[in-house]
């Protein structure tokens, strides 16, 4: 531990002063003595910390998602030089580096928090054994050793004897309870925060041993973080949950708003987003206009929900730019799965229902009633010399005269007879004798 903090030592002594600032600022609330002043000032240091760290975990989510979308190409790479190790391992060179993509970006928040969680170990240790570091003075060190928290001194662990816990003022039984309790809720965010990221923000539609990689690292991170956390200070047990319990709500804010294209997380985001636009009728804030404009930018290459997701636009009568507002127009052509586009048919017009015949024979009696009626009223009217015509009969037009009907032509009949053609008939041929 002595190797390992002399590499550190570069960093103690800025951990060291965080932690005093903030120490004087909760120890005026709570008492410079209390675990409340020192844990909170641990609490701080993370949250500090993982603010500076926000660009990086931006780049690793880049970085994880351009992996994932690399590994159908990996595979077919493994597949085809499985024998020649060598060569492998030089075409997948090539496919980062054509890419962009670098494999070493999804561990850069760890790794570049890793020098501030062993220089905090390293003051919590010189806590333990009474020895000043960095800022740390001896009235600093001497209100650090009485700190509690919930029973646990600060510098107390799993596998401390009885005389060292005694010593630090507390008892064995507290000191495990509360470590036992820390290290299972800091295994418990883990393995949530991974199981979060396996189950929900992972493209379904990519099938690689990457992902058999991943289900098996979200089972093994828990159990090392308990195997570990038994050697772990209680001041570092408070430091690694809340940068756990940082790191899963970092994640289920990036899923439920910016999740991975293809997984389900992007199915419940657009069908949230869906709702929103058509009842607004346009993208309201930056982050609905850059998925729009992904989803559009995309053409033939979009996945089922982002084809989903512009059908229901056109439904509407609203169309998705290239620049990701929404705005109102006609009905545009509908994109099915395979990305080829139709256009919506015009709506046959409805055919009435046809009658049954019940209902006709009903409907042409009470047709004849109504005409019976009728005629039974013009007859019991009176006829006048009014209602006869003043004009003069020679003053009439004369009524065209009927056309006799056109007789049949000869050799056919009006009607044909049964079994017969209509029509003149062919005359039968002699019958040879």
């Amino acid at each position: 531990m002595d190797t390992i903090a002399s590499l550190f030592s570069f960093i103690t002594t800025p951990v060291s002063w965080v932690i005093v600032q903030f120490h004087s600022v909760y120890g005026k609330v709570f008492g410079p003595d209390t675990g409340w002043a020192w844990g909170l000032s641990i609490v701080s240091l993370v949250i500090l910390i993982r603010i500076c760290l926000i660009p990086l975990f931006v780049k690793q989510i880049k970085a994880t998602r351009a992996m994932q979308t690399l590994q159908p190409e990996m595979k077919k790479i493994q597949e085809r030089y499985k024998n020649d190790k060598q060569r492998q391992s030089e075409e997948m060179m090539k496919l980062y580096k054509e890419s962009g993509t670098n494999p070493l970006s999804s561990c850069l928040p760890i790794l570049a928090q890793s020098p501030f969680f062993f220089a905090l170990y390293h003051v919590l240790n010189g806590i333990a054994t009474g020895t000043t570091i960095g800022v740390i003075n001896d009235s600093l060190l001497a209100s650090a050793r009485k700190a509690h928290i919930f029973g646990a001194p600060l510098a107390a662990k799993f596998t401390d004897g009885s005389s060292k816990v005694e010593a630090l003022g507390a008892t064995l039984t507290d000191v495990r309870v509360v470590t036992a309790v820390m290290i299972v809720m800091m295994s418990a965010s883990q393995f949530y925060t991974q199981r979060q990221l396996m189950t929900k923000n992972v493209d379904t539609t990519v099938k690689t041993p990457f992902m058999q990689q991943q289900k098996m690292l979200m089972y093994v991170f828990p159990v090392m973080f308990a195997i570990f956390g038994i050697n772990f200070p209680v001041g570092v047990l408070v430091y690694w949950l809340t940068t756990n319990v940082w790191t899963m709500g970092q994640q289920m804010y990036v899923i439920h708003n910016n999740p991975t294209p293809g997984s389900k997380a992007q199915a419940a985001y657009l069908e949230r987003l869906t709702k929103h636009v058509t009842h607004h009728e346009k993208t309201r804030s930056r982050g609905e206009k850059a998925i729009v404009k992904a989803i559009v930018s995309k053409g033939r290459d979009r996945n089922e929900f982002e084809r989903k997701f512009i059908n229901s636009l056109t439904k509407v009568g609203l169309a998705a730019q290239p620049d990701g507002t929404v705005v109102k127009g006609e009905s545009a052509a509908v994109e099915s799965e395979d990305g080829t586009t139709t256009t919506p048919a015009t709506p046959r017009r409805q055919q009435p229902k046809r009658q049954t015949k019940a209902q006709r024979q009903s409907a042409a009696a009470k047709a004849a009633d109504d005409s019976a009626e009728h005629e039974a009223d013009d007859a019991d009217e009176p006829k006048t010399s009014l209602s006869k015509s003043d004009e003069p009969e020679d003053a009439k037009p004369a009524t065209a005269a009927k056309k006799p009907a056109p007789k049949p032509a000869g050799g056919t009949r009006s009607k044909a007879q049964s079994g017969q053609r209509k029509g003149p008939q062919r005359p039968k041929s002699p019958s040879k004798k």
